[in-house]
């Protein structure tokens, strides 16, 4: 079943990887589930992350005794782990694994396979003394931190191959693995400044512009005399600032291109090895230090959309979760789960809350980070479902609760598939050239608030009304499945997102689109033509003219007098759009909302930020524009989704909640009887009947 693999035939595979992104260009999830060890959309899993490297084997047969009494099914290992199976440049140790990876099959738990890519072992960083981080200021940094290895490095590259090459042979037909993931957190990591990052930068650049005189035009060099002669003569635009944006938007988009290349390469390598077996990756790509342009190109190397679930609050953390699964039709998974935290013990029920609060929007696996509490290392402070002295806490527990439901729930119909009608615009360029590096713009002081609080802003009210939502990239997704296209605050207008929009609202979509939207080109340089520009006869207007005003902005819409809590609006100037409301408290009393018939849909312009104050009182026009019905009346804080005709209810707050529905109705989770009323405790969750 194992087969041995030797350094000198993996070699051969190594150096082409680096070419190989075109092999992955199928989507990922077209064979998520086409692997006899996939046990089927029809299961959900519970487990753990769990680092064995840090355990005795006594200790790690009594941690499988926990995991098998808590009704585990799942576990996630290998990560973080790459000089534990290659401690040397070569030499590969799997034996160790291979018992580990027995015990787990013979208890029933299956595996989500990590190849270990990050962080790079110190072997690999003194062959390869370009994998070592340089600062923009031309120092060396040692590897010090996990995330401190330069990924666009050949060295690392070439070293990366060979261990996943070795990995995904050694387990390809384990009956225990029934997943892969990539570079745990993959996006988190560091920009380098060396030379041969430069060169790399160089390449880049002239493979997107071809010359030096268009580069000059996309980088808008004939501002502040800083023209171009040649190649030669570009430097690494400085991440930490200072720099001008168009050159600080490329500089993000080479590395996002860094390190989707890594992705499709061990994509690959898994479609190679281990066909069939689906990709579910703890990927980072909102990392705030370098991240990567996922909602342009996760469909080449991601069958299921996953992420570590971390929420603040229900709102955000759905919102972060939406991101990940974008447009697929497959479940979510979070590879990492909510248990403890840094310096904090836990709060009881509150995992199993957001456990079945994952489940309302369509998770099929939660994996508790972590198993065992860390004794050494960066995380050692993070509290997880075993406590440092080896003993289980009230953690194990719980989650052994959620595990028992799961497998109940798991019989009406969880997974649960989802199918939005509602789309909402998310730009990984808006992202970045929203916020630029540089303290002499104008941009950071116009752009106000944040890119991605907006793109919340649309989110939440949408989610309090229990109406699915994905959350998309307009220029690289189908949009004909959509009622409604939200488009917030979305700086940056390519060519191809113009072209989408414009094509979806004259086949008869309905869009949405707010202020900050559509006043830059691809290249972040201002539109020189009328806003929101590309788009400007699509939506029958113009606006030119910006303000905030002391008080917070109030309107009228439909006789009712809105208080909102937004004080930047645009000065819209129709031309074929109809306006809907108008400003009551400026003093031109402008519009605030216009709709505009383009071909067979219709386009709405909403002259204020993206805020649920604002949004949330347009929902019920929204709902007639676009033909939307809203999903299940709930109180403040309990959400809720239908699921075979029956609606499972989270109460996401500290307070009991009640909420009225029709006749007598049984509790599948409680096994309660309820009449007229539906009554949940304090973080409490039910199937009702």
């Amino acid at each position: 079943m194992k087969e041995k693999v030797s350094c000198l035939s993996l070699r051969k595979f190594a150096l082409p990887l680096i070419l190989m992104s075109a092999l992955s260009a199928a989507s990922a999830a077209q064979n998520a589930a086409a692997h006899p060890n996939w046990p089927g959309p029809g299961q959900l899993f519970v487990g753990a992350c769990y680092q064995p490297i840090d355990r005795t084997p006594e200790q790690i047969d009594g941690d499988i005794a926990i995991m098998k009494h808590a009704g585990f099914n799942v576990v996630r290992m290998g990560d973080l782990s790459w000089d534990s199976f290659e401690p040397s440049q070569g030499k590969f140790t799997f034996e160790w694994f291979d018992k580990i990876m027995d015990k787990m099959q013979a208890a029933g738990i299956r595996v989500i396979l990590d190849i270990p890519g990050s962080p790079a072992p110190i072997w690999l960083h003194r062959a390869y003394p370009g994998v070592d981080l340089v600062t923009q200021n031309g120092t060396r940094l040692p590897p010090a931190e996990r995330y401190m290895d330069d990924i666009s490095d050949l060295g690392y590259v070439r070293e990366l191959g060979i261990m996943a090459e070795a990995l995904t042979k050694r387990y390809a037909h384990h009956p225990a693995v029934i997943a892969v993931g990539y570079n745990n957190e993959i996006g988190n990591g560091f920009m380098s400044y060396s030379e041969a990052d430069r060169q790399r930068f160089i390449t880049w650049l002239k493979k997107k512009y071809g010359t030096v005189e268009e580069l000059n035009k996309a980088w808008a060099t004939q501002r502040w005399s800083r023209r171009l002669n040649s190649f030669d003569d570009v430097d690494l635009p400085l991440g930490d600032g200072p720099g001008p944006f168009e050159r600080y938007l490329d500089l993000h988009r080479f590395w996002s291109d860094v390190t989707v290349a890594r992705l499709e390469e061990l994509d690959a390598i898994r479609q190679r090895n281990m066909p069939g077996l689906p990709s579910i990756s703890n990927l980072w790509d909102t990392a705030g230090r370098r991240g990567f342009d996922y909602l342009s190109t996760y469909k080449s190397y991601v069958s299921f959309g996953a992420e570590g679930f971390y929420p603040g609050d229900p709102v955000g953390g759905v919102f972060g979760a939406m991101t990940v699964k974008g447009d697929l039709a497959t479940p979510i998974w979070f590879n990492e789960f909510t248990a403890g935290g840094g310096g904090n013990y836990g709060t009881p029920g509150r995992s199993r809350m957001y456990a079945h609060l994952a489940l309302m929007i369509g998770a099929q696996g939660i994996l508790a980070w972590t198993f065992n509490s860390h004794l050494g290392g960066e995380e050692q402070a993070l509290f997880g479902l075993v406590d440092h002295d080896g003993t289980p806490s009230w953690k194990v527990d719980e989650f052994a609760r959620i595990a028992s439901e799961f497998k109940l729930l798991s019989k009406y119909g969880f997974p649960r598939s989802t199918h939005p009608e509602v789309a909402i615009a998310y730009s990984f360029d808006s992202f970045i050239d929203s916020n630029p590096n540089t303290p002499s713009n104008t941009t950071r002081q116009f752009f106000q608030p944040a890119y991605t609080d907006q793109v919340q802003g649309a989110f939440d009210p949408f989610f309090r009304a229990n109406i699915d939502t994905a959350i998309i990239n307009i220029g690289h997704a189908d949009l004909s499945p959509y009622k409604l296209v939200i488009v917030p605050a979305d700086y940056v207008m390519d060519a191809a997102s113009a072209k989408a929009l414009r094509e979806y609202v004259s086949g008869g979509g309905a869009v949405l689109m707010t202020a900050f939207s559509a006043k830059v080109d691809e290249h972040g340089q201002w539109f020189n033509t009328p806003l929101p520009g590309r788009l400007s006869d699509v939506f029958g207007l113009k606006t030119n003219a910006f303000y905030d005003i002391p008080a917070a902005l109030k309107f009228q819409l439909g006789g009712d007098s809105i208080d909102t809590k937004v004080h930047h609006y645009e000065v819209l100037e129709p031309s074929t759009a109809t306006v809907i409301a108008r400003f009551t408290n400026t003093a031109d009393h402008t519009p605030v909302v216009t709709i505009n018939k383009f071909g067979k849909g219709n386009a709405i312009y909403l002259a204020t930020e993206s805020n649920p104050s604002v949004i949330g009182p347009l929902m019920n026009y929204l709902y007639k524009v676009a033909g939307i019905q809203p999903g299940p009346r709930t109180p403040e804080g309990v959400f809720a989704r239908v699921v075979d005709g029956r609606t499972l209810f989270v109460n996401t707050s500290g307070e009991e909640k009640r909420i009225p529905i029709a006749g007598l109705r049984k509790g599948i989770l409680s096994n309660r009887e309820f009449e007229g009323t539906v009554v949940l405790g304090p973080m409490e969750a039910d199937l009702i009947q």
